[in-house]
């Protein structure tokens, strides 16, 4: 008995060390991991906070000698950030919405019904995940063009509706993956009840998809939020024109100037210090604030959805 003892004594600290060792490597692999995440929102607001002169200045390396805000007001105005801001949550919010409502709805039926031609629409849905949306770019301009929705929000909202638009066939893949994990004594139970596959949807296993609307609602947000693809084919006039779009001619003024200046010198200027790059840095955080702040609201949610809906594996 006393030997048992011993030995159980001298197990305990091996134990520990090993279960530190583990830690250790853990917290080790997620802040190399974290380190690629934080690093460029890091590079961001440092450069945004340096006047022109720390950039040029080989001393100056992450902390500026003097903080200035002047970058977020020029950059704040020259986005017309609250114009831009309305015209990127309309784009991006719209057909999140529309996509978790009609992808759920195909992603239900997928995943719940067999009907004649099952398989063959669902190697549809796969084929267009599949084909990259440039390739189908020419014939979807010219058939929104002859409905007359270029300059206007349809091309984002109505393929959205019907279950396609930006990442569509990825979102009924999601809801599909969610629907098939449910049990099915509850639409047992609806039929007993006397409820129709409609009304069992609404009322029993659309309630029971929140972790899956949450997770296509986050995903759908930040790719319409950050796509500048379709943006630049279907909206032309700039007041129609989103935050990333507004970026790309944030000082466009400036970079001209600083072109024409080194035309002027013999085509170089020693010691030019590039005055629009801390502006397009600060363009660039006010920019992404918007998800930033959204995510960091959401994300304990978005975590949990993500284990629920079975994206993170077992």
């Amino acid at each position: 008995m006393q030997s048992n003892m011993r030995a159980l004594t001298r197990a305990l600290p091996a134990r520990k060390v090993r279960s530190l060792g583990t830690q250790l490597f853990h917290y080790a692999v997620l802040a190399s991991l974290s380190f690629v995440f934080i690093y460029p929102m890091l590079y961001i607001v440092s450069q945004s906070l340096m006047q022109a002169n720390d950039i040029a200045d080989a001393t100056v390396k992450w902390i500026p000698k003097e903080l200035s805000f002047e970058h977020y007001r020029f950059a704040f105005d020259r986005l017309n950030f609250w114009k831009s801001f309305m015209n990127s949550a309309f784009t991006s919010l719209g057909p999140a919405v529309l996509q978790i409502v009609s992808c759920a709805i195909v992603g239900y039926g997928f995943a719940r019904y067999r009907f004649p031609g099952h398989t063959l629409l669902m190697g549809l849905v796969l084929f267009t995940f599949l084909v990259p949306p440039q390739t189908i770019v020419v014939p979807l301009y010219m058939f929104f063009s002859d409905l007359g929705w270029i300059n206007t929000v349809l091309p984002f909202l109505v393929p959205s509706a019907f279950g396609h638009g930006l990442r569509g066939a990825l979102f009924v893949l999601i809801f599909i993956q969610f629907f098939r994990g449910l049990p099915s004594q509850l639409e047992e139970s609806a039929r007993i009840d006397g409820a129709g596959a409609f009304r069992t949807f609404r009322s029993i296993m659309l309630p029971l998809a929140g972790p899956a609307m949450l997770v296509v609602f986050l995903f759908s947000v930040v790719w319409h939020w950050n796509d500048i693809f379709q943006p630049n084919l279907y909206l032309m006039l700039t007041d129609h024109y989103n935050l990333p779009q507004r970026l790309m001619i944030l000082d466009t003024q400036g970079e001209q100037r600083l072109s024409d200046a080194q035309k002027m010198m013999g085509g170089g200027l020693i010691g030019s210090v590039p005055t629009n790059y801390n502006r397009s840095m600060a363009g660039a955080l006010l920019t992404i604030l918007p998800l930033v702040i959204l995510y960091g609201y959401a994300q304990r949610y978005f975590v949990e959805s993500l284990e629920r809906t079975g994206l993170a594996g077992d």
